[in-house]
């Protein structure tokens, strides 16, 4: 690969209609005419849930799919195939969002070779070099491209580390994994000098190759050995294709007992508008016998989220819920190394452990040579001050981080997010987890805290495991750290997120006027948790109390994490104010937060306030979604407008803005 001729066309991503619909119609633009390019393009906007049913060549009818501008669709499929697009220019943090390898793949698939940003979010960029799509974030690039000039491989490689470089110019990771990965020799060599809790962890399950060096430094690329990986439905598809197309069905598996497989997104899936609507049911249910056949070819352990009928006919022995949620419960532990096919692994960061969400080629490669590719994050410590005042919670929290200019500015982006100070130690493991769980929002790399006293306890309570830590399981004083963000969290309130990105973050308070909603969402991985259902109910306790439930023409959906917050509510007595409120109960599943099942908006005008950690277009149907806490989701629900927990108990039994109609009820 020494140089690159790109003759195909050139398309500017705009959030303009009009720029878009040009482009499209087959006139060719300059960066002059185009003016902004769009920034924050998701994952979800470049192939939305509907599209990930697909893993083969099929892919290339679908990139930009979900793209808005003008508030429009204008990407139609097979669009970018049949106009000839090769290059593909957008603005900052390109591919943020899940870590769905379908994104690049589909953009490959469909002809482009080169996607030039003003930058990128780290999944993406890793997906995209794992199979061989050209990412550069050079736009003096584009002129040249348009001129028809040949670009130096050198050039398009240029600024990225040796390992990306080595990667691309094997043609992907899998060519690579079975040329550099095979002699790997494993070190447990510590970090020089004072060091992070996260450099502590990965410098013990670093593997040394012939490409690789043994000095850990951000930037630089490196392999380490994951002691849990794990998969859901809809990556295992498209990882057993590439494994098979490669090696045959006959291929080893290494270590297979550490690899965990999870079926968690799909069992509402015929009951999601999304999918019906589209007639996407019979190509779903054919991904997830793909995942079954893998799992029992290869004997892999599996958890397996329950339908309504299955629940309901259940004895209790079935263990399952989100992937993420679940290596968390059962699995991960402080000090280890975690690697999972979705954004929100680092939710077992909680437990002081390196955990980190991969694409599919990677995991493919780590499923047969052990190793999986991290490019070496520098460390930013969030150093959370002062007592939280009464219903502010961790949600809160990460919404007023994300709010931060710094962080909107791009500087959490690739990072890990190391968390502490006094608000931290008084968190419990599940509040801890809301923030590891959305440092994916925060653009980081992960989110790690250091285990301590309260770790051990959950590790007891919830797992009957008797961990002892041991004293090099912290950061050390002197530990050098990228920059240092500091909250008092004593002055901060309830926090929502406007529609469109959870960085649309502003103090609840703070709002101009009132939002009336059509749905209230209470659920998901940052959301499902046992704590989450403790705010959930000293909510809607309270309002049976007060003799108030759900208000008129507002729909509220629980759904649990896992099994075990299933069993945890029905223990503590709490589905019996569930019901009285009038709350519609989902068992454990990604469901609405992905836009697999109740919950999820119908209409493009409906309102939906929402405790799942992102709000990005089309994410949970085409309505606006605004992000919240649990107890603000749970009084939105009661009031029938966005309303925090104190402000709900505030107002008067009489007022007419909350007592309306429900007389009648």
């Amino acid at each position: 690969m020494d140089s690159i001729s790109l003759k195909g066309r050139v398309l500017f991503l705009s959030r303009s209609l009009g720029i878009m619909k040009r482009q499209l119609q087959g006139e060719s633009l300059t960066m002059a005419d185009v003016g902004k390019l769009a920034d924050d393009v998701s994952t979800d906007e470049i192939t939305p849930v509907p599209v990930l049913s697909r893993f083969d060549d099929s892919l290339g009818r679908y990139p930009y799919t979900g793209f808005l501008a003008g508030g429009e669709l204008p990407v139609a499929p097979s669009s970018i195939r049949e106009g000839g697009f090769s290059v593909v220019v957008g603005g900052k943090r390109y591919g943020k969002g899940s870590s769905r390898e379908h994104s690049p793949s589909a953009e490959k698939l469909a002809g482009v070779r080169l996607v030039i940003a003003e930058s990128f979010e780290r999944i993406y960029r890793q997906n995209a070099d794992n199979i061989g799509l050209l990412t550069s974030t050079d736009l003096g690039l584009v002129p040249r491209i348009q001129r028809g000039e040949d670009i130096s491989a050198d050039e398009v490689l240029e600024g990225r580390d040796g390992l990306a470089a080595a990667i691309l110019r094997a043609g992907g990771l899998l060519r690579f994994g079975q040329q550099f990965l095979r002699d790997a020799t494993f070190s447990t060599k510590p970090p020089a000098g004072p060091s992070t809790l996260f450099e502590k962890i990965i410098a013990r399950h670093t593997l040394q190759t012939k490409v690789t060096g043994t000095e850990l430094l951000p930037g630089q690329g490196a392999f380490v050995r994951a002691d849990r990986r794990f998969i859901h439905e809809y990556y295992t598809g498209m990882a057993a294709h590439m494994l098979h197309a490669t090696f045959g069905k006959t291929l080893a598996l290494n270590d297979p007992g550490s690899i965990v497989v999870f079926e968690d997104h799909t069992s509402y899936v015929e009951q999601s508008p999304a999918h019906l609507k589209a007639g996407l049911v019979p190509s779903v249910m054919a991904m997830v016998r793909a995942q079954r056949e893998f799992a029992q070819d290869y004997a892999l352990r599996m958890h397996r989220t329950l339908t309504e009928r299955e629940a309901r006919e259940d004895d209790g022995s079935n263990v399952a819920g989100i992937s993420h949620a679940m290596i968390t419960e059962h699995y991960a532990l402080p000090g280890q190394v975690v690697a999972g096919t979705d954004s929100h692994t680092p939710h077992s960061g909680a437990l002081g452990c390196v955990a980190f969400g991969i694409g599919t080629t990677d995991m493919a490669n780590a499923f047969v040579t052990g190793a999986v590719r991290v490019t070496v994050p520098a460390v930013l410590r969030i150093q959370l001050n002062g007592v939280l005042a009464p219903g502010v919670t961790a949600k809160d929290v990460i919404l007023h981080l994300l709010a931060l200019p710094e962080i909107r500015g791009g500087e959490g982006v690739g990072k890990v997010f190391e968390f502490g100070g006094e608000a931290v130690r008084r968190f419990s493991t599940d509040e801890r987890a809301t923030l590891t769980n959305m440092t994916a929002e925060l653009g980081g790399f992960t989110g790690i805290v250091e285990p301590d006293a309260e770790t051990v306890r959950f590790l007891k309570e919830r797992r009957n495991v008797e961990f002892q830590l041991e004293p090099w399981m912290r950061s050390d004083e002197g530990a050098r750290y990228f920059s240092t963000i500091t909250v008092d969290c004593s002055i901060l309130s309830p926090m929502v997120a406007r529609p469109g990105d959870p960085g649309n973050s502003v103090a609840l308070g703070g709002l101009p006027e009132p939002v009336a909603i059509d749905m209230a969402y209470g659920g998901s991985c940052t959301a499902g948790k046992r704590e989450d259902f403790d705010y959930y109910h000293e909510v809607l306790a309270w309002a049976v109390r007060n003799g108030w439930r759900v208000a008129p023409d507002v729909k509220l959906y629980l759904q649990f994490g896992t099994t075990a917050v299933r069993d945890y509510c029905v223990a503590q007595g709490y589905m019996e104010v569930f019901h009285q409120v009038g709350a519609e109960i989902l068992q454990p599943s990604c469901g609405a937060c992905a836009n697999c099942g109740p919950g999820s908006s119908l209409d493009p005008a409906q309102v939906t306030v929402s405790a799942i950690n992102r709000n990005f277009p089309g994410r949970s149907g085409p309505g606006k979604v605004w992000l919240a806490s649990p107890p603000t989701v749970a009084a939105s629900a009661i009031a029938g407008r966005l309303i925090s927990f104190s402000e709900l108990q505030a107002l008067s039994v009489n007022s007419p803005r909350i007592h309306h109609g429900w007389q009648d009820n």
